[in-house]
């Protein structure tokens, strides 16, 4: 997605119930390919564009209203917004307390 709605998914996503994300700033393209821009007269083109990659784990029951969350808060309406893939955790545990499946989540 792109950098400057991190601040408004993280907050969408934590009012939706979602314990805790892990954010990587990547590089990269979709179907926009990329932007043409002008600098000292000349047209160049930067194919690999700044992007945030979020990954958060939240109980199934939760699934729907965090996606809801995150599009609502992400979405410009313009390419490059970016995608959500959801996908199943078979388990999670905690290192520190040894907890696993859902209490391990939250």
């Amino acid at each position: 997605m792109r950098p400057d709605r991190l601040s408004a998914v993280r907050e969408a996503m934590v009012s939706a119930g979602a314990s805790g994300i892990t954010v990587v700033t990547v590089t990269g393209h979709g179907s926009q390919g990329g932007v043409t821009q002008k600098w000292r007269g000349h047209d160049y083109t930067v194919s690999l564009l700044p992007k945030i990659h979020v990954f958060c784990v939240v109980a199934e029951d939760d699934v729907t209203e965090v996606v809801e969350s995150v599009v609502a808060a992400a979405r410009t309406g313009d390419l490059g917004d970016g995608k959500i893939f959801v996908t199943a955790v078979d388990d999670a545990v905690r290192i520190r307390t040894g907890e696993s499946g859902r209490d391990a989540i939250g």
